[in-house]
């Protein structure tokens, strides 16, 4: 009789490791994805902090908010150090409505994958969520 030296893997040990490393998924991948929500979630609410600081900025200074935002961005001194107003930033698209004596500025997701709540900030910096 021969003895068998072959090295290796069983397949039973195999499905046993990619069951373990399956679970392991399981676990891992909704905890990273709700971090990276909380994240943008944070991110959106400075950002909305920052602009509000723009704005009462602004306002100390003129005497009345801005008619548009880019006036924030604007030469020679800028309020915001970034444009968040045209585009995506941080899964968050910002729209601003301004008038002389009062602002609101909201921040919506676009998508739950990227945010579960909407975010508005208001005169004297009032932050409110939907």
């Amino acid at each position: 009789m021969r003895k068998s030296n072959r090295r290796g893997f069983t397949l039973v040990e195999i499905m046993v490791v990619v069951v373990i490393i399956a679970l392991l998924a399981a676990i891992a991948i909704p905890n990273l994805l709700r971090a990276r929500v909380n994240s943008n979630e944070s991110m959106a609410q400075a950002t909305l902090r920052a602009i509000s600081n723009a704005l009462e900025n602004y306002y100390s200074i003129n005497n009345s908010y801005p008619s548009t935002t880019t006036i924030l961005i604007g030469i020679p001194s800028p309020y915001l150090s970034k444009d968040y107003f045209s585009g995506i930033y941080g899964g968050y698209v910002y729209q601003a409505s301004l008038m002389d004596y009062d602002y609101s500025v909201i921040a919506t997701p676009i998508s739950n994958a990227f945010g579960s709540k909407t975010y508005t900030i208001s005169t004297a910096g009032l932050l409110t969520s939907n």
